[in-house]
């Protein structure tokens, strides 16, 4: 096939998690763009494959993705792979798939192994919906209002952290949210120290704080759901109904939110169709 770029998967430890169709893949294609061309050429002399390794990264992908793309419709084929896991998550390579895209090259993804999934399977956490939300900022006012933003989220969360601050998140993380709240720490997935444990936040935080052995690798937090808010009651609406009678809808959301425990918004949204 003609014009056209694989999205390749790749182990995220061990090599046996290497898809039959991504080594036949990687076997046909012309050349192999990755982010970090030295450790990937480690993988591909593991699979005893020899092809043209370039580099495509955060630094020169927008340039890199138009040489590839010439080279696609000249009748190459190529393989976008990532250091590790599925490309594109938390990864470079959007820009050269919308450029692919953009230029009538076709987009194949050969799926395989992620550590966001491999966590999530395996976290004993809520997996109908969640939030990825990836690595959060590492200081500042950014990291503080991720926390929170994640200390609200209603949805299971997935975190990646770099370890040297996994343990300063669980201790801020251990102040937003209640005693009750789970997380499940998964380190070193598919490789010779896997770990993944789960419990409350403040007993991750006490264990990891403990063992430094925690504080190494590659790690992934799943964090449970906040609890659901608390349900609209009939002497709830029947404050409701004093407070619009003398309140613009905005003052009364705010008063009963604080009297429920609900957050404002869905308190405003009640107070809406109670009005209508």
């Amino acid at each position: 096939m003609n014009s056209v770029l694989y999205v390749v998967s790749t182990p995220i430890g061990n090599l046996d998690d290497i898809s039959r169709r991504a080594v036949s893949v990687l076997e046909s294609v012309d050349w192999v763009a990755a982010e970090d061309t030295r450790h990937s050429q480690r993988l591909l002399d593991q699979l005893g494959l020899r092809k043209r390794m370039i580099s495509c990264h955060d630094h020169n992908e927008n340039q890199r993705s138009a040489e590839l793309v010439e080279r696609m419709k000249n009748g190459e084929k190529g393989a976008l792979i990532s250091d590790a896991g599925t490309p594109l998550v938390s990864d470079p390579g959007y820009r050269l798939v919308r450029a692919c895209q953009d230029a009538g090259v076709q987009v194949v993804p050969v799926p395989g192994a992620s550590a966001l999934l491999a966590a999530l399977a395996a976290a004993g956490q809520p997996s109908d919906r969640f939030l990825f939300e990836g690595f959060i900022p590492s200081r500042g006012a950014p990291r503080q209002q991720a926390i929170e933003r994640l200390a609200t989220a209603e949805v299971t969360s997935i975190i990646y952290e770099a370890p040297h601050r996994v343990l300063s998140f669980l201790e801020a993380m251990r102040e937003e949210v209640s005693p009750k709240r789970e997380i499940t720490l998964c380190r070193e997935l598919t490789k010779q120290f896997e770990t993944i444990r789960r419990g409350t936040v403040a007993e991750l935080c006490e264990w990891v704080a403990g063992d430094s052995n925690q504080q190494r690798g590659e790690l992934v937090l799943i964090l449970s759901p906040a609890e659901q808010t608390a349900g609209w009651s009939d002497n709830d609406q029947a404050l409701a109904k004093l407070l619009l009678a003398e309140l613009p809808a905005s003052r009364a959301a705010k008063i009963l939110a604080a009297h429920t425990g609900m957050k404002r918004q869905a308190v405003y949204a009640l107070l809406e169709t109670m009005n209508h």
